[in-house]
């Protein structure tokens, strides 16, 4: 690879997260939620335009009616074993699956389906 090529791999990696993070939260949690290798939620819920969802989980819509608050949300998130010891839901938190700041993009998001 010559210099001017390293150069260019060098700068496209460098702007990969300012992509990500010009992503308004929503998008940016909704990439996550869908994402097999991240947020993964439709291995075990359906979303809203979500493809081949699972089952496991309730749907994900309307969750301000289930959840007091986009905090109770978060913290089913980083770590559902604390309100449900037998859950089958991940601690995506707990276990650094996602970030704080992931989780709350996927929050936001998840906030606003109907």
């Amino acid at each position: 690879m010559n210099f001017l090529a390293s150069i260019l791999l060098l700068f496209l990696s460098a702007c990969a997260p300012l992509k990500e993070a010009a992503l308004a939260p929503t998008q940016q949690g909704k990439q996550l939620a869908f994402d097999r290798n991240k947020g993964n939620c439709l291995a075990c819920h359906a979303i809203e335009d979500g493809e081949s969802p699972g089952n496991i989980g309730p749907a994900l819509t309307k969750l301000p009616i289930r959840f007091k608050n986009k905090q109770q949300l978060r913290e089913q998130i980083r770590d559902a074993t604390v309100f449900n010891p037998e859950t089958s839901m991940p601690p995506f938190g707990r276990n650094r699956i996602l970030t704080d700041s992931e989780i709350d993009a996927i929050v936001e998001y998840l906030w606003t389906l109907n």
